[in-house]
């Protein structure tokens, strides 16, 4: 018995347990309807938008093929997340295993990397749209678009590779209970029973990389677009170039202001309860505001939409 115990406390091997959001909840049931509902729109919503992206002749264009993309994150990175959540308690289970917490941390960390890439791509193609509206067709063609595309998935797997490795080979020698939801790295990070002060400051200047790159491309392309917008002598122009941005703008908010204080903000700033709601609203809410920020509210995916509907009613008649 006492070799089964040093082995509990002292290897990698034994289960994580995932406190998650439904113990600090006075009704878990009425929490699992809600979030289980959010997942439903979330996935249906990004599904709807990339199927309309790729079948509508109108929407093929370098700014809806960064948002099927962007879609295509949001599926995946609440997928990674919400589904066990949801079914450990429907099951009355909260363990997860070194090797499933491992696969859950890489993906995530990869998902999140290659948004932040993907943001900057996507407020590129804008700045080329605006300030070189003449070239833009040559400059950013559906070559250019899958390269960019693939830079940022690749540069968000680099991440992935990067800190998952190391998080996951620290001795975990303390409590297995990870105060969170899933197996984010600093949620995992405090259950090391070793000094991690080198690792916890290269991850942090590793944030800082991932994000300042981004942010910096983000900055300069809508610096350069205020400017054109500025010195448009059409009123018609002025009025529809903010309206393209402004979307992409609240998006780059919302999800870089989650990042920035998960990663970056000191220890002291943190408690579990609130790195919690934090990860709720970027990884659970975003996934679904993003289809209804970006192009449930614009013109020719709500004419896409209609067109597929009206469709389907006539495919029905015509089966009838």
């Amino acid at each position: 018995m006492d070799i089964i115990t040093w082995m509990t406390n002292h290897t990698g091997w034994a289960d994580f347990i995932l406190v998650g959001l439904f113990r600090q909840s006075q009704h878990p049931a009425l929490l699992c309807v809600v979030i289980f509902l959010v997942f439903l729109m979330a996935l249906s919503g990004n599904a709807v938008l990339i199927i309309l992206i790729h079948s509508s002749a109108k929407l093929h264009t370098p700014m809806y093929f960064f948002i099927s993309q962007l879609s295509l994150m949001d599926m995946m990175s609440i997928s990674i997340t919400v589904p066990k959540m949801l079914l450990d308690q429907v099951l009355g289970v909260s363990t997860i295993s070194v090797p499933e917490c491992g696969i859950q941390m890489f993906l995530y960390l990869t998902l999140v990397g290659s948004e932040f890439f993907l943001l900057a791509a996507m407020a590129y193609d804008r700045y080329m749209a605006i300030c070189h509206p003449l070239r833009y067709p040559v400059l950013i063609n559906h070559r250019v678009c899958l390269l960019l595309a693939s830079g940022c998935w690749f540069l968000g797997s680099m991440d992935g590779f990067m800190l998952t490795p190391v998080t996951m080979t620290f001795p975990f020698c303390r409590s297995r209970e990870i105060q969170h939801f899933f197996c984010e790295v600093p949620a995992v990070m405090k259950l090391s029973c070793s000094d991690t002060s080198l690792y916890e400051t290269l991850m942090y200047l590793c944030c800082v990389l991932m994000l300042l790159i981004p942010v910096t491309v983000i900055s300069g392309s809508y610096s350069c677009i205020l400017l054109t917008i500025h010195r448009m002598n059409s009123a018609e122009g002025r009025r529809k170039a903010p309206a393209t941005c402004s979307s992409h703008m609240m998006v780059v908010t919302l999800f870089y202001g989650a990042a920035v204080y998960t990663y970056m903000l000191p220890t002291s700033y943190h408690t579990p309860q609130k790195d919690m709601v934090v990860s709720v609203f970027y990884t659970i809410l975003t996934p679904v505001l993003n289809p209804l920020i970006y192009s449930f509210r614009n013109k020719d995916v709500t004419g896409a939409l209609r067109k597929m509907l009206s469709m389907g009613l006539v495919f029905q008649e015509t089966v009838k």
